[in-house]
């Protein structure tokens, strides 16, 4: 069937307006950013800015915040997805009892938001030491990230071709070995999509670190531009520099690992 020339034209403006819809509010923040501060820099004539970003960066003090969110993401991403990978490859490539239970109470870890556990978390982690602690803040979104990770790889490995699975198993390997030398690395788009998405869900995330943090020792970037917003800046320019600094590494990770992240989502719908 094929496409008539006013037909795509429709498609392409669609598209057009939706991408101009969605970038504009991107669009504007930068241009915020880059402008200049006070009526005084704006009489020097230069278009652009840079120093917006190195300043509130210091004002900011986003040097130790970005530390901290680097931390705790790469904590989060590499016990979740580790963990999530073995369990998805257990309850979708194996015949156990308990199964269908178990799997039902990884669904719940998704259904259940974040708001409604909080606050008893947050006594039974005060109860340990484990408050205003990287632990503290890095165990909930662990165990949030491996209940979405569960469901997504065992989706992953229940469509896996089931003959290699077999071959594999009569030359003599063993269930370690299919796992992590044969199945792992054909499912990369699929382990790069939940990366992707750990590492985002950790990045952004407020209420945690706030609650989980009342000390302020271990606070996240999302915690320092909230800070930033209320002690530091009365205008807008390095408001918008600050979340310009925040939502950058989020950007620049999808932007290495976006084709591996569109494949993983297109097998997972398909496969879904």
């Amino acid at each position: 069937m094929t496409t008539s020339r006013a037909e795509r034209s429709a498609n392409y403006v669609v598209l057009v307006a939706f991408a101009a819809f969605a970038l504009w509010p991107i669009g504007s923040i930068l241009v915020t950013a880059l402008g200049p501060e006070t009526a005084s820099v704006a009489r020097e004539g230069r278009a652009l800015h840079w120093e917006n970003f190195a300043e509130a960066w210091v004002q900011g003090s986003f040097g130790r915040y970005m530390a901290t969110s680097v931390v705790v993401s790469v904590l989060v991403v590499v016990v979740a997805v580790v963990c999530s990978i073995m369990s998805g490859y257990a309850l979708g490539t194996m015949r156990f009892r308990g199964q269908a239970v178990l799997f039902y109470l990884f669904l719940l870890g998704i259904m259940v938001p974040t708001e409604a556990i909080i606050v008893p978390l947050y006594f039974d982690l005060r109860a340990v030491g484990l408050t205003n602690t990287v632990w503290g803040v890095a165990l909930p979104q662990i165990a949030q990230s491996i209940a979405f990770g569960t469901y997504w790889m065992r989706a992953y490995f229940r469509g896996s071709n089931a003959s290699i699975i077999e071959a594999a198993r009569l030359d003599g390997a063993g269930t370690h070995r299919i796992l992590w030398q044969i199945l792992v690395p054909i499912g990369r788009p699929a382990i790069t999509t939940q990366v992707l998405l750990t590492f985002m869900w950790t990045w952004n995330e407020f209420l945690i670190p706030l609650v989980m943090s009342p000390a302020g020792t271990v606070r996240t970037a999302p915690l320092g531009l909230a800070i930033f917003q209320g002690q530091y800046v009365q205008g807008t320019t390095l408001l918008a520099a600050a979340a310009v600094l925040v939502a950058l590494p989020v950007v620049v990770v999808y932007l290495v690992l976006q084709r591996h992240f569109i494949k993983g989502m297109i097998d997972g719908a398909v496969r879904e």
